[in-house]
């Protein structure tokens, strides 16, 4: 099958799965949080422990974005991704071994492991399978990973209820098989020459050299000074925006919704992902990076009502969950096929590095100042954004 006769005849089965697998994914992960205050008196563990805990699921889920994608160049995509899939799920199941810290803690790696292979991956098999629809079907992707990260509160909520948080993460391990196993019936695999995986071959393939070609690229670097401006931002706001709130005057509890709405309009993600396909990338990044930063910069000046936090909360949601799926379909429409899986995995890894400093340096400037000051800082780096975005637009033009 030709690649033009295999995305023609893609229908909706390959995202299903593969964005079934990212709901599962976020679902897993932001249940973790949830249950820490429960986690801390029945297991007889202290805050730090379980900091350390989930600090080491993350490292890890950072630590193989590059090598995950780099694999996916030299195995194949689905493949990879089912081997995640089953890797989270083993860990979510395992738990039911014993409520225990050190199981816990070896559940909350595979789980990290594991959910760190899917979405590099994912980005480019889904650009691989949609060719004609790519910001579409990462749109509809990423809204299924955010909406995972909305359920997992309340999920963990009636578990610890009813069921219990264990049967929770199992339930939600069970799924994951399931949706590997329809990943693996039901994708269509790339044409490709079949090699012998060698040794030699997977070191080949892990080295970075190959994949900084495309950083040589003036246009390129720029994006990525682009996405990491974003992320430093959107870090940084994501950890302390219900304390901000509280800091200008609102009730934990209208805090805690107003955070809520920031994760509930990322449905604008399948909006501007069908918009990147008619309108082109940069363009349509530029308008979203403006929405995102006068939202920031009004969260900043606005008086201390709800409603005016409100309304800057929400902007701030749509402009950077727009985001996301355009830059996704920009960078993998930018980055050759050959090296699609890892030189994509390398920017992610990039960009999660730099965002995963924002928390402790916003930390920082609130405990010498306060949050305004700190939120204050992000919107200016926010805006950075948009000048490179500008520079980009002014590079690509000139080539």
């Amino acid at each position: 099958m030709t690649a033009d006769n295999q995305t023609r005849s893609t229908g909706i089965e390959p995202l299903m799965f593969v964005g079934g697998l990212w709901f599962v994914a976020k679902l897993a992960r932001y249940s973790f949080p949830a249950l820490f205050p429960t986690l801390e008196t029945s297991l007889s563990v202290s805050s730090s422990q379980l900091g350390v805990a989930y600090t080491a699921m993350m490292l890890l889920y950072s630590l193989v974005q590059f090598p995950s994608g780099a694999l996916a160049d030299a195995l194949e995509d689905v493949r990879v991704i089912a081997v995640g899939g089953a890797t989270a799920a083993a860990g979510a199941i395992g738990l039911l071994l014993s409520p225990s810290y050190p199981v816990l803690v070896v559940g909350m790696l595979l789980v990290g492991l594991g959910t760190g292979v899917h979405k590099t991956v994912s980005i480019g098999l889904l650009s691989r399978l949609y060719r004609s629809r790519t910001g579409r079907a990462l749109g509809v992707f990423d809204t299924l990973g955010t909406v995972g990260g909305i359920v997992a509160p309340p999920a963990v909520v009636f578990a610890l209820a009813s069921i219990g948080w264990q049967v929770l993460l199992a339930v939600v391990g069970v799924v994951g098989i399931t949706l590997t196993a329809g990943l693996l019936a039901r994708v269509p695999r790339a044409d490709r020459e079949e090699t012998p995986v060698s040794i030699r071959r997977l070191r080949d393939q892990l080295a970075v050299r190959p994949y900084l070609g495309p950083f040589r690229d003036r246009g390129f670097l720029l994006f990525v000074a682009v996405t990491l401006c974003f992320s430093f931002a959107y870090n940084g706001v994501v950890a302390f925006l219900p304390s901000y709130l509280v800091e200008r005057g609102l009730t934990d509890s209208t805090a805690a919704f107003l955070y809520s709405g920031l994760f509930a309009v990322s449905v604008v993600q399948v909006v501007t992902g069908s918009l990147s396909d008619r309108l082109g990338r940069l363009p349509l990044v530029a308008a979203v990076l403006a929405i995102a930063t006068l939202s920031l910069a009004g969260l900043v000046v606005a008086d201390g009502t709800a409603l005016a936090l409100g309304v800057a909360t929400v902007g701030l949601g749509i402009g950077s969950h727009g985001f996301r799926p355009v830059r996704a379909a920009y960078l993998s429409n930018v980055i050759p096929d050959e090296i699609a899986g890892g030189g994509l995995g390398l920017v992610r890894t990039l960009l999660m590095g730099v965002g995963a400093t924002a928390p402790a340096i916003v930390g920082l400037v609130a405990d010498s100042a306060s949050f305004r000051v700190a939120f204050a800082g992000l919107a200016i780096v926010m805006g950075g954004a948009i000048v490179f975005t500008a520079l980009s637009v002014l590079a690509d033009t000139a080539a």
